[in-house]
């Protein structure tokens, strides 16, 4: 295939199924819908809602994404799908609202997983790729084939699965890097190998799936793009199994600042990157590191003084992009405490921010009439922290209507709260912890008697100074809870 022109690069962002896998990335079906829309307002050409065969609640969250998002002039609605008829069967009907639909399904094909998890030969996983990639073109037009494991396959019989899955129907064909084992010469090189020796593929778009476990996911996508990929996926801050998945932000800026270089483009809206990954890391909990590439609060800040001499005559001497091309121009918020409901209206519409209904408005309102009396300065962030806050809450069975707690050294911290319960009785209690947070959630679970154990408080502050909006994030595991995440609840 000859890539020396322009081509389109389609982003497959798996976020919402890939990434949600990683450990406490879980998300609510609300926060899946949210992340959804805000995917289909950054213009990604496929979104992987889920894996529909996991759980009852995994089908739904694809269902209504699907329904929501998946329209006509959206993107295409992906699931996942293992190489059996009940999986497909599931994806394909989780799909269904969507006007634009893919079923992804997937086969192992290293000798290592063949033998020891699935315990099949070679020649059945043949047989089944062949019968399911099959079934499932039987449903449905667009459907992507995986070969799980594939930078651990031997080549020869790579293409063979590969092959078998084209002449089924396959109109996608992802090559995943599952383990994140190759070098970017080893991947773009195994891409190659399979433009150039697999019969009909010319027909079907070639694909990337790579793992940072050696910290090289981008590189190896961008080297399958330099070898005849038009399609990468990846998710959002690169969060997913173990290491995480290449960095949807990353791919998509190394494209578009390098577009010569690799002869294709994206349709991505990149100012919506930055917003992008400040929503994901506030429903999940993970905040954004300072010197992470494109979207970090450090990408585009110059302290040598070199640097900044260089900068203040000329951006491009130090800066290969520009904050404003990722949506990180920090336009400060013009509206203020003597602001009307209109124009705070207005701010979120040009904001891309659509709310439920206007109950939700007005608490959000009210919320940023608050901050606008604590704070000198409010702008974007501050007005998404609220936002992502609003539509964080649950229905509230208990009212915590006062909290103290004493600490300090060589004292034992203590703390006593009092409690509103759901038959509006006033309930107080105090107990003692390894800290002042372990301290009044011991108070808390001595008034509601349901055992669980903190597992994770962290503060992130969302804008500077000392009056900066924060996010708290809370997990417990409610003993005798089961399911992902160790029964962690956030």
């Amino acid at each position: 295939m000859d890539t020396s022109g322009v081509d389109h690069v389609r982003i497959f962002d798996t976020t919402l199924r890939d990434g949600e896998q990683a450990p406490g990335c879980t998300m609510t079906l609300e926060e899946k819908l949210e992340v959804a829309r805000q995917l289909a307002r950054l213009k990604v050409d496929i979104i992987e809602a889920g894996f529909p065969a996991a759980s009852p609640g995994d089908w739904a969250a694809v269902h209504e994404i699907a329904r929501e998002v998946g329209t006509p002039d959206g993107p295409v609605i992906a699931a996942l799908a293992r190489a059996n008829s009940g999986d497909i069967d599931k994806a394909w009907t989780a799909i269904q609202p969507a006007a634009k639909k893919r079923i992804h399904t997937f086969m192992s094909t290293s000798d290592i997983h063949l033998e020891h998890q699935f315990r099949k030969t070679r020649e059945q996983a043949l047989v089944l790729i062949r019968d399911m990639v099959t079934y499932a073109r039987s449903l449905c037009e667009d459907v992507e084939f995986s070969p799980m494991d594939a930078g651990r396959t031997d080549p020869a019989y790579l293409r063979e699965a590969v092959a078998v899955a084209v002449a089924a129907g396959a109109t996608t064909l992802n090559i995943p890097d599952t383990v994140g084992y190759l070098t970017p010469d080893e991947y773009g090189a195994m891409i190659r190998d399979l433009y150039e020796n697999v019969p009909g593929i010319e027909n079907c778009i070639l694909s990337t799936h790579c793992h940072d476990d050696l910290g090289v996911a981008v590189a190896n996508s961008l080297a399958g793009v330099r070898n005849g990929a038009r399609q990468v996926e990846c998710t959002i801050n690169g969060i997913g199994e173990r290491a995480g998945n290449a960095s949807l932000e990353e791919v998509v800026m190394a494209i578009h600042t390098r577009g010569q270089f690799y002869g294709a483009q994206t349709q991505i809206e990149t100012q919506e990157l930055a917003r992008s990954s400040r929503l994901v890391s506030s429903f999940i909990g993970v905040p954004v590191p300072p010197n992470k590439a494109i979207v970090g609060a450090n990408a585009f800040a110059h302290e040598s003084g070199i640097h900044q001499d260089g900068v203040l005559k000329h951006r491009q001497t130090y800066e290969i992009m520009s904050a404003e091309t990722v949506g990180l121009d920090g336009n400060e918020l013009v509206l203020g405490k003597h602001s009307g409901r209109h124009a705070f209206r207005n701010k979120l519409h040009a904001m891309g921010i659509e709310l439920e209904n206007e109950e939700e408005f007005q608490h959000i309102f009210t919320r940023f009439k608050e901050l606008c009396d604590r704070k000198k300065r409010v702008d974007d962030r501050d007005i998404e922290a609220l936002v992502a806050g609003e539509r964080q809450h649950t229905h509230e069975l208990y009212k915590l209507e006062h909290v103290q707690y004493t600490s300090g050294s060589g004292l034992i911290p203590t703390a006593t709260i009092r409690l509103i319960d759901p038959d509006g009785r006033v309930r107080t209690d105090s107990s003692q912890g390894t800290g002042p947070v372990d301290a009044i959630y011991q108070a808390i679970n001595r008034v509601v008697q349901r055992p669980n154990e903190l597992i994770e408080f962290a503060i992130n502050a969302i804008t500077e100074g000392l009056d900066a909006v924060a996010e708290v994030t809370v997990r417990i595991r409610e003993q005798g809870v089961p399911g992902g995440n160790g029964g962690a609840r956030t």
